[in-house]
């Protein structure tokens, strides 16, 4: 069997990568195509799969600035001659989705969110100042977004928050497979320090502002782990118990993750690994209540609501600094009720053997009434 790997673009190790790495074990054979690859971006996994770029690639200034493309994105993606592949399976946020299959091939795709920008969080990502031109584009981006759906043969998703939007967007039914965490990178430890952190990209639908205004408040120590377009914003608002420390190597992320007394969480998100990576390390979440961790998280005012459930983090419902102050007060009283053990136990359903079985035998039945 001929496959095809498809995935945005290579230019670090995030969520979506982490899914894409547990497709290249899965099929290492199979060739991987994507917009654009950063050499040494991503895991060996992923980096020794035979990469195949768009003329996204070759573009000035595409590896700092390759979303200023997104209007390309469509054609580079169309671009790739995907004949004679017998599986194409694709990992999309953005464009991946969108290719053109051979009339033979099976297309599977698995979606990590419909275009964010392009449908319900708009203006989150262009706010109040839209000019004519991003109007007229994100309206073709959105056509595009609808038509390229029906080149799927199936899809897959990463949340039921995902699988609702997938069927509001495209009409398109999903199945849900949640993606994975690698329980066994992250420990329990009982050293504790005064200290709350964030681990994000600075993206503004993340809401890393609202977090550092609510702990400038606060006066409580805040590490925040990360980097992206709105660093220097993010950095000009924080006070002095605010430290930014950049992207970090994945193992003293976890030992952050298991020295901080519990993880902020502000945004908005399709899933959400993250907070399954802190509580897989024993430690509590304070999250927004809404979209992914819904599906994640025990929030302490849900505890009991289900048999031998024990609260794993906390939920703020209103996205704004004094409801998530609330909730951090709120911590302050009640962090001795959570159980770190507990914690970490409630995720190990997400661990990444789980999904690469559940992937597996995903793909074998799709592919059956072809064999």
């Amino acid at each position: 069997m001929k496959v095809a790997i498809i995935h945005d673009w290579l230019t670090g190790m995030r969520g979506g990568e982490r899914c894409l790495e547990i497709f290249c074990e899965l099929f290492p054979e199979a060739d991987l195509y994507t917009l654009l690859h950063i050499p040494g971006s991503v895991s060996p996994t992923i980096e020794r799969m035979g990469i195949k770029t768009s003329f996204i690639q070759n573009l000035p200034f595409s590896k700092k600035g390759y979303r200023k493309y997104l209007p390309l994105f469509p054609m580079a993606i169309e671009s790739f001659n995907l004949k004679g592949y017998d599986l194409i399976l694709s990992c999309s946020h953005c464009v991946a989705k969108g290719i053109i299959p051979s009339p033979d091939a099976l297309h599977i795709s698995y979606v990590l969110t419909p275009m964010r920008y392009a449908w319900d969080m708009y203006g989150e990502y262009f706010g109040e100042n839209r000019n004519r031109m991003i109007l007229f584009f994100i309206h073709y981006l959105r056509m595009w977004d609808v038509t390229s759906s029906q080149r799927v043969d199936h899809f897959l998703c990463i949340s039921k928050h995902v699988e609702n939007r997938i069927k509001k967007f495209y009409r398109r039914e999903a199945e849900v497979i949640h993606p994975p965490v690698e329980i066994k990178r992250f420990r329990l430890q009982d050293k504790k320090e005064n200290f709350f952190l964030i681990v994000s990209s600075f993206a503004p639908y993340k809401k890393i502002d609202l977090a550092i205004e609510a702990f400038n408040r606060l006066g409580y120590p805040l590490k925040i782990i990360g980097s992206g377009p709105e660093g220097k914003k993010l950095r000009s608002m924080a006070g002095s118990h605010v430290e930014f420390l950049g992207w970090l190597p994945d193992e003293v992320i976890a030992d952050c993750y298991s020295k901080c007394r519990a993880l902020i969480f502000p945004g908005e998100e399709d899933f959400g690994i993250v907070p399954l990576e802190a509580m897989a390390c024993g430690k509590p979440v304070i999250a927004y209540g809404r979209g992914g961790t819904l599906e994640t998280i025990i929030s302490y005012d849900q505890r009991g609501s289900v048999k031998g459930d024990t609260p794993t983090g906390l939920f703020f419902y209103e996205q704004n600094i004094d409801s998530l102050i609330n909730a951090v007060e709120q911590f302050g009283r009640i962090e001795r009720e959570f159980d770190p053990v507990a914690i970490r136990n409630h995720t190990l359903k997400w661990d990444t053997e789980i999904f690469k079985e559940k992937i597996k035998k995903n793909i074998v039945q799709k592919m059956e009434p072809k064999c």
